[in-house]
């Protein structure tokens, strides 16, 4: 059995495990003892998490200045990235609206009971919120240190100062070309540390499921059944519309690029996260067949411009939360909101439970009452592993579609 296969069975039996050990401490362990028992085996994701963040800032600065160092000049810079935009806006606006169309077709808010809100569940995310203005949106996309951005992760801000770098790199010709070799057989290492981490995935997934599940149970499905089939649909919609839009330029090559994505869609499905799978999600796409020149430059700039799934679920949770208060909002309310939410939600890829932080800034800023976000707090969890997928699975997709554009597909 390939290892690649092995790991995904480890996940798979982690899940499983995790699921089973969780549900057994829900039954027979006090409230107390539940919420022990979770912050503790969390610890297992958490070392699995700080030891893919460890590998990503080095990572998306290596690959990118690499990237568009072998690019060339910034014409050939500016065209690929052109194209990349095009998908990534193109993907947005998808997303954005198939949220607003289902959440007003199926409103699911109605279904969400309000004495399940507690403004208490809120306050940490409340506290994120109270500095979201457009001064601290400016400065939380343009850098003022690399190493402050590469400490805290912040990787749009690492990707706006590796694009300078990498521009003026190219720009200095022959007499830089030593130091792009020294970062290439850099972000060859960095990569080979990903085999390593991903050794720990199975763990920080037991972890994971079984803290979760610890906690809520399964019963809480039953209560917020409707949203989160909603939800799901929108998701499986999303899926179908991505996945058919990139059959059309990659024909044949699709189901290979699916079978490549199988293992980090699992891995950000688990761990919740899309920062997880960067590392294992660049390996991919180069076996698949794409230039890592061209992976080198347009993954990192997806994970700052591309959320589909965060995209789709901030306007589906928005609404839905003024549903559950009874709110109405005229098509040009939900327009605008879509519009706020197209700018706000870019940049943020490094503040924890980002869509959540966007949900609860838009519900002020429209006038819907931020508690609201607590309502849909105890279903967020399950709903962050299918937009973390749908995440992995729409910057897999781009940058396929943009090396095939580009002829630098192998096939």
């Amino acid at each position: 059995m390939k290892s690649t296969n092995k790991l995904t069975l480890y996940i798979m039996i982690a899940m499983l495990t995790g699921g089973i050990v969780g549900y057994i401490v829900f039954v027979s362990a006090s409230s107390e003892s539940r919420n022990s028992f979770a912050t503790d085996i969390k610890l297992l994701t958490t070392i699995f998490l700080r030891l893919v963040q460890m590998i990503i800032a080095p990572l998306v600065f290596c690959t990118l200045v690499v990237g568009i160092a072998k690019l060339g000049d910034l014409k050939t810079v500016g065209r690929v990235g052109g194209k990349a935009m095009v998908w990534f806006l193109s993907a947005s606006i998808t997303s954005l609206l198939l949220g607003m169309l289902l959440v007003n077709l199926l409103k699911p808010g109605v279904g969400i009971d309000l004495a399940n809100a507690s403004a208490d569940s809120v306050k940490d995310l409340a506290g994120k919120t109270q500095s979201f203005t457009l001064q601290n949106f400016i400065e939380h996309v343009f850098p003022k240190s690399l190493v402050e951005a590469m400490a805290n992760n912040e990787i749009l801000q690492i990707v706006i100062f590796s694009i300078f770098f990498g521009v003026a790199t190219a720009a200095m010709g022959d007499y830089a070309k030593p130091l792009i070799k020294a970062l290439d057989i850099a972000s060859h290492i960095i990569l080979k540390m990903v085999g390593y981490v991903m050794k720990f995935a199975p763990i920080g997934v037991f972890g994971a499921i079984a803290a979760v599940i610890a906690v809520n149970g399964f019963s809480i499905f039953i209560f917020y059944t409707k949203y989160f089939f909603s939800f799901l649909l929108g998701i499986a919609l999303l899926w179908v519309v991505l996945v058919f839009v990139g059959y059309l330029i990659l024909r044949k090559k699709t189901p290979v690029l699916l079978k490549h994505l199988s293992q980090p869609l699992l891995i950000a499905f688990t761990t919740t996260s899309s920062e997880a799978v960067f590392p294992k999600l660049t390996e991919e796409l180069e076996k698949f067949g794409c230039k890592d020149k061209i992976v080198s430059f347009i993954l990192p700039l997806g994970y700052s411009f591309n959320l589909d799934g965060s995209m789709m679920y901030m306007t589906f949770a928005s609404i839905a939360i003024a549903q559950a208060y009874g709110i109405q909002l005229d098509l040009g309310t939900q327009l605008t909101m879509l519009l706020v939410l197209m700018l706000t939600s870019k940049g943020i890829a490094g503040v924890p439970r980002a869509s959540l932080v966007v949900v609860l800034a838009t519900c002020s800023m429209f006038h819907i009452p931020p508690e609201g976000v607590a309502l849909i707090l105890p279903i967020d969890h399950f709903c962050d592993m299918f937009r973390s997928m749908t995440n992995v699975l729409g910057n897999g997709l781009a940058t396929s579609v943009v090396s095939k554009w580009e002829k630098s597909l192998d096939v």
